[in-house]
């Protein structure tokens, strides 16, 4: 086996490492197991945001893998206990988008310290101008109510699988949905929280530098992107979302 794999997130810590090998059942990636010591890291994450997740590339020379040591990612689990039945490309989505709603939390606990100091100026503190209290309530309400839709959807699809019942095609959906809602949300709570804290904001050193940029990464990932509302409003009114949706 030859080939180059991108975004191999956390590949510097990890004691095994997965890349994607073609396709298996239903389109769904064929992805090979391998140990580090079969696999070149291409320390090339070079980006604006989320730099500690190393996110590098895998470049795999002549490596020879078995069966046994593949799997089809979002195919059907060979292990039967319960965690194993959550839909795995949901999951992945899950994994992302949560970073976000930590991130804009942070965000707002920065706001929410900073409002109080005085200002060199001369001019109000941040807590006494109406407009940042109309703007922090706001932000807060967004990502409260992105956090429990998130968790909503995730809670749901943990109750049907210890039931038995597995998760239903609606129930994958609105995992999706809630997870790329959490990232967009999460990001746009982050900018506001920007905005609100001016110039002291747009130095290197400060936390919402690092938290905007942070945030925007997160939104930029494939399984987050645009095309995730379009999966879930097919998923609602009955027409066949995009391959690979569900």
């Amino acid at each position: 086996m030859n080939g180059l794999w991108k975004f191999a997130s956390g590949c510097m810590g990890a004691d095994i490492l997965g890349v994607g090998i073609g396709s298996g059942e239903d389109g769904k990636p064929l992805t090979a197991v391998l140990k580090p010591e079969d696999v070149e890291i291409v320390e090339n994450w070079e980006v604006i945001g989320m730099r500690g997740t190393g996110s590098h590339d895998l470049q795999v020379k002549d490596a020879f893998v078995s069966d046994e040591w593949t799997f089809v990612r979002g195919g059907v689990p060979s292990v039967e206990e319960p965690i194993y039945q959550y839909p795995s490309i949901a999951y992945a989505a899950q994994v992302l988008a949560v970073v976000n709603l930590g991130i804009a939390r942070a965000a707002l606990d920065e706001i929410s310290k900073m409002a109080g100091a005085s200002s060199i100026t001369g001019a109000p503190k941040m807590a006494e101008r109406a407009y940042l209290r109309i703007s922090l309530a706001k932000a807060e309400a967004s990502l409260r109510s992105a956090r429990a839709f998130f968790y909503e959807t995730t809670e749901s699809a943990w109750e049907s699988i210890l039931k038995g019942d597995g998760v239903s095609a609606d129930q994958t959906s609105n995992l999706r949905l809630a997870a790329a809602q959490a990232a967009r949300e999460g990001a746009q709570v982050v900018q506001s929280a920007y905005l609100l804290a001016g110039t002291k904001a747009i130095y290197d050193g400060h936390p919402l530098q690092r938290y905007l940029r942070d945030a925007m990464v997160v939104t930029q990932h494939a399984f987050l992107n645009e095309s995730m509302y379009d999966g879930a409003g097919s998923v609602f009114l009955g027409v066949p979302p995009m391959r690979g949706y569900i």
